[in-house]
């Protein structure tokens, strides 16, 4: 094995990444190689030859291409690549999502600053990495325990939703109540409202206002 673990970076955020990067130059086997401020850029960094990293670190949220969207184009174009997700969601759905995905590791950014440097090591031999909290949450999966509802981001729960769901979301934010929305889509009456009562569910928000303010705020409408 070299002498370095190289590494690259990828938020949103620069003063995120600059207190990654902080973080990570405490340590003399690490070395930064780069950071990227959207997906688009971490594809394009990844593209080149001349580029190497033994670890991403890489958040979900970002412009032009998100995380899902980067692990995605990975997996599509068979690029080998060991990646660290650091995120604000602590989702087990998204955790899980991540994993089928093809990263090696996960830690939400309030235990970044305490884990970062073993994750990056662990995930470089080869191994995987999850901070406390979410090893507590794949442990009570994995044991068939209830889990805890955690944060999501909003396309995450926007890509649960089904076409049944969506159709009815958007005649929801045109006033339709449950029988118009039942005659427009050709459904029973309480077909319509197990579809809004998965809604209100899935979206995390108490009635119809709450939906149309989802909608709108999503560009869903």
């Amino acid at each position: 094995m070299k002498d370095k673990i190289y590494v690259h970076v990828a938020d949103d955020h620069k003063i995120v990444i600059d207190g990654i990067i902080a973080v990570l130059n405490t340590d003399k086997d690490i070395e930064i190689r780069g950071y990227s401020l959207t997906g688009k850029e971490v594809t394009t960094w990844f593209d080149n030859d001349l580029n190497e990293a033994d670890v991403l670190v890489l958040d979900i949220t970002m412009p032009i291409l998100d995380g899902i969207g980067v692990l995605k184009y990975f997996k599509k174009n068979r690029i080998k690549q060991n990646v660290i997700i650091l995120s604000s969601y602590d989702d087990i759905k998204i955790v899980q999502e991540m994993l089928s995905l093809g990263c090696k590791g996960y830690i939400t950014k309030n235990n970044a600053g305490e884990y970062i440097i073993d994750a990056i090591k662990a995930v470089a031999k080869g191994e995987q990495y999850f901070s406390p909290n979410i090893q507590r949450q794949l442990l009570k999966t994995l044991a068939g325990q209830q889990v805890e509802e955690g944060a999501l981001p909003e396309d995450f729960l926007i890509e649960t939703l089904t076409d049944r769901e969506l159709d009815v979301l958007k005649l929801i934010t045109k006033q339709f109540n449950t029988s118009e929305i039942a005659d427009a889509l050709s459904l029973g009456v309480s077909t319509v409202d197990t579809y809004r009562k998965s809604l209100l569910k899935k979206l995390k928000v108490k009635n119809a206002v709450g939906l149309a303010m989802y909608a709108v705020k999503n560009k869903i409408v």
